[in-house]
């Protein structure tokens, strides 16, 4: 858009003289719209989310052990957004999670583990800085998580970095057993059967 504006008017001020149909005119109606749409998307942009995979969590592990929702997350956030308050903030608004008047938390990374008994551990990091710890930490939310990103998952909220004030929504997959939501900072895992 500042191309086609730019040469329009380049064009415009060294062809001042000439007669017929010259193509300024149209590089001002067209370059001008497209140059403001384009710096519209650019402020509305969200980043996609980095993904940190440790020793053991490769794709094709991570292929094998994901659920639906948790692939869903992952497609969701490793793209760019455009006019969304933050990535997942319908979520965290269903969640309870958005205090009124405040910012939302904004969604950091996504961690991928895997436990001793083979089971896949998918971390979401937040930066709460309107959210306090608490709120994520309540008991009934925990339970609720596990019903909102399940089925086949736990699920526990643990706290990141209080200085940066990041928490985590820790998912961890189940091959058997029940599910069982925790707020301890330890990897929850299941028996399997």
């Amino acid at each position: 858009g500042v191309l086609i504006t730019v040469l329009s008017f380049v064009e415009y001020l060294s062809d001042s003289g000439s007669e017929g149909l010259n193509v300024s005119g149209l590089g001002f109606v067209y370059g001008i719209p497209v140059f403001l749409a384009g710096a519209a998307l650019k402020y509305a942009e969200i980043e996609p989310v980095p993904v940190f995979s440790a020793p053991g969590a490769t794709p094709e592990f991570f292929e094998s052990k994901k659920t639906d929702t948790i692939e869903k997350i992952k497609q969701d956030v490793t793209r760019h957004r455009y006019g969304d308050e933050a990535h997942l903030d319908t979520t965290v608004k269903k969640l309870g999670l958005v205090v009124p008047g405040k910012a939302y938390p904004q969604l950091r990374e996504l961690r991928e583990e895997k436990t001793n008994d083979g089971e896949l551990v998918f971390t979401m990091v937040w930066q709460s800085l309107d959210t306090p710890y608490k709120m994520w930490a309540d008991e009934r939310r925990v339970k609720k998580y596990e019903t909102f990103f399940g089925p086949g998952v736990t699920a526990e909220v643990v706290k990141i970095d209080p200085e940066q004030r990041l928490v985590g929504i820790r998912l961890t997959t189940v091959s058997g057993g029940s599910n069982k939501a925790t707020t301890t900072t330890t990897t929850t895992s299941s028996a399997s059967a």
